[in-house]
């Protein structure tokens, strides 16, 4: 191990870092030392203000004996750089954040595919300056394709341990999302993280595992729902998978849970949300710019088997021939199609009422499945099971609502179709989580979208149901006008004293959030949005440890980026 050198001067901030940083106390981050080695990457280590008597440096837990055999950093993760070591134990577990905690989503690909983590210098330095902003804690997602990527039943946690050993160092709580769906449209969208490879080529040889709407079109982003309970993943049910996926995630963080990684999110359906793909992902991460109906996704076998049967149940056999007709998801007004037209659409008919109760109710049926695994898996854990509703909202002012009906949401203008949902999540204890908060109805094109109205219902429901809300930002920008309507939505759930908590997920962090600029906006909001005496000793606390000034943090971060 090579030996600490002293640290190197600091380096000069801007002309116009002098000025502010006697006028207004700012949010601190730590002092990094560079270690003297004769390999060509530098190896970053960190040290705590200690006694005389300094204590071994603390190091990321040792993968569990599930875990890959290898445990060096492959892949994306060998051109991050060295580790960060301490002179010191490592803080306390962060306390409970009060007001509005503010978490920060990191990047996809922050453990690459190889199963390490990606750009350590870089991810090391941007969690110290998060934690000196403020920051609650980061959100990450946990991918089933990296994960247990070598063959079902093999689980490498080994990048994602690491991840949590370094939130820990900075006093940063942790929300792990279980991701089992594929990130991207392909490997021309990086990040580009599929299902594992031995999950698709289940998928290759029985396509009736994919979505597939009426076109046959099959969507590989996720595994059909309508084969949840069946054997169909080398002697495993889907539903098997994710639950030996969550018990051995729970194996290998016990250590961290409920002390660090307070919140788990199960992924349920495309994009992690409880949804069916009705329109693909990017589209809908283009917020405010897809306007489609959507297509219904029940063409699979095991869909139609199960719509099939449930016709004959109630004497009904000819509406179990397939989907609806005359809907034609390609279009954008509702009004040309037969279906989801105002007056006289099929959706508010006896057929209408039947399919559509079936086909949400197969979504709420899986997403109970999911939660009632979760709860299993975690009970007396101490952390919070969560899930995630989609914000879609391009057609909320009409009468049938058809891109919420395509996703699975039986929401129209006569029913309320976002209450069983946050009835299911209660019934687990669950938290929700939904996006559209930094949205406003006066910036879409579209004069019958309404992402305010969409937030504004789902939030009803939730209160109704006392759920924690995690709210997200659609759109990845720090302007001020989206910033401010982020505090203004989120206003709406955490100041009643109905007793529910509120948080939100800042999606995601990239290299521009340090930008000088947005950096000063996004410490702002943070503010903002957290409790005042929080935050302040927050920073009291990380003075004492020698955190450098946040007019600082652009040159760190952007040198380690490099």
């Amino acid at each position: 191990m090579a030996a600490i050198a002293a640290p190197p001067p600091q380096p000069h901030p801007p002309a116009s870092a002098h000025h502010h940083h006697h006028h207004r106390r700012r949010a601190r981050l730590p002092r990094l030392a560079a270690a003297s080695s004769s390999s060509s990457s530098s190896r970053f280590r960190r040290r705590f203000s200690s006694s005389s008597s300094s204590s071994s440096p603390s190091s990321a837990p040792s993968p569990s004996p599930s875990s890959s055999s290898s445990s060096s950093y492959g892949g994306s993760g060998g051109g991050g750089g060295g580790e960060i070591h301490y002179a010191s134990p490592p803080p306390p577990p962060p306390a409970a954040p009060t007001g509005a905690p503010v978490y920060v989503t990191l990047p996809a690909d922050a453990v690459g595919p190889g199963g390490g983590v990606a750009r350590r210098r870089a991810m090391a330095a941007s969690l110290a300056a998060l934690a000196g902003a403020g920051v609650a804690g980061v959100a990450v997602e946990l991918w089933w394709g990296v994960v247990e990527r070598q063959g079902p039943g093999v689980y490498d946690w080994a990048g994602y341990l690491e991840l949590a050993a370094m939130a820990r160092r900075y006093g940063l709580r942790v929300r792990a999302i279980l991701a089992f769906h594929q990130c991207g449209a392909g490997p021309h969208d990086p990040p580009w993280i599929p299902l594992p490879q031995w999950v698709l080529e289940e998928m290759d040889k029985l396509p009736d595992l994919s979505y597939t709407d009426r076109y046959q079109r099959r969507n590989k982003e996720y595994i059909s729902l309508g084969c949840d309970i069946l054997p169909i993943l080398k002697g495993r049910s889907p539903m098997q998978a994710y639950s030996d996926f969550m018990r051995s995630f729970r194996d290998a963080f016990k250590e961290y849970l409920g002390a660090i990684v307070t919140e788990v999110q199960i992924g349920m359906g495309p994009g992690g949300e409880l949804r069916y793909p009705s329109c693909p992902t990017e589209t809908l991460s283009q917020a405010g710019i897809s306007s489609e109906l959507g297509e219904f996704q029940c063409y699979d076998k095991f869909m139609q088997a199960s719509l099939s049967a449930r016709a004959q149940l109630i004497g009904m056999q000819d509406w179990g021939n397939g989907g609806p007709a005359g809907t034609d998801g390609s279009r954008q007004n509702p009004e040309e199609t037969s279906f989801f037209r105002a007056d006289g659409g099929c959706w508010n008919t006896p057929y209408g009422r039947f399919f559509l109760e079936w086909y949400s109710g197969m979504l709420l049926l899986h997403g109970e499945r999911l939660c009632m695994v979760a709860d299993a898996v975690f009970s007396g854990s101490g952390v919070t099971i969560a899930g995630k509703v989609s914000g879609i909202h391009w057609h909320y002012y009409t009468c049938s609502h058809p891109s919420e009906l395509t996703a699975g949401y039986y929401n129209t203008l006569l029913r309320n179709g976002y209450l069983p949902i946050t009835q299911m999540f209660a019934r687990y204890k669950a938290a929700l989580c939904c996006s559209c908060f930094d949205l406003r109805d006066e910036e879409r094109n579209n004069s019958k979208s309404s992402p305010e109205g969409t937030l504004r219902q789902l939030m009803v429901a939730a209160k109704m149901c006392n759920l924690p809300l995690n709210g997200e930002n659609s759109v990845t920008r720090l302007d001020d006008t989206s910033l401010n309507q982020v505090i203004r939505s989120s206003r709406l759930y955490s100041g009643g004293t109905s007793g529910t908590s509120f948080s939100f997920n800042y999606v995601r962090m990239n290299k521009s959030l340090f930008e000088f600029h947005n950096w000063n906006r996004f410490t702002k909001f943070v503010r903002q949005m957290s409790d005042a005496r929080t935050f302040l000793a927050r920073l009291e606390f990380r003075r004492g440890q020698h955190y450098l000034s946040s007019m600082s943090v652009v040159w760190v971060v952007s040198r380690a980026c490099a």
